[in-house]
């Protein structure tokens, strides 16, 4: 190889690699944090006796680090109606996409025991970034069968992505999930999705290490229209 022919190479191997470090760095600055304006902390202490064990994280002492998202992303489901598998006996399914997520009764909807899931139509299909979640953080307690799915189906026959699945043991037979139980806390639990496109969010629980019933205080999706 001449002289020429290796310098010309030298300088293809450098425009390259400037070239792929550029789309690096560009990637990286076209993501903000999500920064949420948390709720307040329950006011009941910790219990003594919470639940531990390999399937279950243990108690947070401070907010994890925001999840990155691309700029203008906002909470697309402040508003948007929800329906349910069976209805509340206590609040209205309106409130779970209020805006109001506070440790306090009013703010929670509360459903009999079993498998339940809530579901929010955002209008139109968007490309989904982060589902934030609170169920009841009025005391600390890990609620089971944590499970978040999206799809274009309202009835969730087809076309149907799981974001988060902490069912181990597949009690409420939508699969055998691979995520860990957490404490309810006033952080909630935000779950990424990666820019998946759909137009319904359909979250589910099976009770909690302190009751057998169900509650919700919000539910959040940070999203883009789809293009």
């Amino acid at each position: 190889m001449t002289s020429l022919s290796k310098f010309s190479l030298i300088l293809v191997s450098a425009f390259i690699t400037s070239d792929s470090l550029i789309c690096r760095l560009s990637a990286a600055e076209s993501t903000v944090p999500l920064v949420l304006k948390l709720p307040k902390h329950t006011a009941k202490g910790t219990p003594e006796d919470l639940p531990a064990g390999p399937n279950i994280e243990p108690p947070p002492d401070k907010a994890p680090a925001p999840l990155q998202v691309p700029p203008g992303v906002v909470n697309v489901a402040l508003g948007k109606p929800v329906t349910s598998s069976v209805a509340p006996y206590t609040g209205e399914l309106t409130q779970i996409t209020d805006g109001k997520r506070e440790p306090f009764d009013e703010d929670a909807v509360e459903f009999k025991k079993g498998t339940l899931w809530v579901q929010v139509d955002l209008g139109k299909p968007h490309e989904i970034y982060a589902v934030a979640m609170w169920h009841d953080h009025r005391l600390i307690q890990a609620f089971h069968d944590v499970i978040v799915q999206v799809s274009d189906d309202p009835e969730f026959k087809s076309g149907v992505t799981t974001l988060y699945n902490n069912d181990t043991d597949n009690s409420s037979k939508l699969g055998v999930g691979t995520d860990r139980e957490y404490f309810e806390l006033e952080f909630g639990r935000v779950v990424p999705a990666k820019g998946v496109k759909a137009r319904y969010v359909r979250a589910y629980t099976k009770g909690s290490s302190l009751s057998a019933i169900n509650c919700w205080q919000e539910l959040e999706v940070y999203a883009l229209p789809a293009k």
